[in-house]
């Protein structure tokens, strides 16, 4: 048997713009600040890095150093991480902070790309496994089943739920272990040299795609059927 691992953010999904983010928290909260307010604080958001799967932090303040290293190894980190980075942004309201957080783990910021259903569909029609494997710190089921994606997806292994993040080989053992396979036989899919590239430690093969807009990347995951061929994995590397 052979498998497909996938990492999440910025592979099969893109997170909404900083903006829109921003936006549909303030609509929900019912607080209000003018459109130039708004895009200003959407900025600063950005550049601060407070959005889970959008942009690093441009500066990242050494009190928050250690807590961002760890953030994908508990639940609890993640969310210290990011709604500390968050809290580097005045806005009108505290409580808006932890609102932020909890918007980026609905499944409606979540967009999957063009391609990401086929993919998908099409190994599993193959026969091949496919797993998701993500740094993340908290739990993305919902977002596959809310996008109609979840029958494709045989095992989820997630750094929170495993205290292990990318790119230690650990976590992608697990997820060759979950899925039954030898990590040879094995095609990691990932957006991160450094992170998803340590499948490659463990022998796994791994093919990478680029971190863009979804209007921006149609069709990135469709070579993925090719490498892997009509049954079963043909390249590595």
């Amino acid at each position: 048997m052979n498998a497909v691992l996938f990492d999440f953010s910025g592979t099969l999904f893109r997170i909404e713009s900083t903006e829109s983010w921003l936006r549909a928290v303030l609509r929900d909260t019912g607080i209000t600040l003018s459109e130039p307010e708004l895009a200003e604080a959407a900025r600063a958001l950005e550049s601060a890095g407070a959005m889970p799967g959008g942009a690093q932090p441009e500066r990242l303040p050494e009190e928050f150093a250690e807590a961002w290293a760890a953030r994908d190894e508990s639940a609890a980190l993640h969310r210290a991480a990011y709604t500390g980075v968050a809290r580097q942004v005045p806005l009108p309201d505290p409580a808006l902070y932890d609102a932020l957080y909890d918007r980026h783990m609905a499944p409606a910021a979540w967009t999957p790309y063009p391609d990401t259903e086929d993919v998908l569909r099409t190994l599993r029609e193959r026969g091949i496994g496919v797993g998701v494997v993500s740094n993340i710190g908290w739990d993305l089921r919902p977002v596959f089943r809310e996008h109609g994606l979840a029958p494709y997806v045989d095992a989820y292994v997630l750094s929170y739920e495993h205290g292990i993040q990318k790119p230690d080989s650990r976590l992608f053992a697990v997820a060759c272990e979950a899925l039954g396979v030898d990590p040879e036989d094995v095609l990691m899919v990932g957006d991160e040299r450094r992170a998803d590239g340590g499948a490659a430690a463990l022998g796994c093969g791994v093919h990478f795609v680029d971190h863009r807009p979804v209007a921006e990347r149609p069709d990135s995951l469709r070579p993925v059927l090719e490498l892997v061929g009509p049954g079963g994995l043909q390249e590595r590397g």
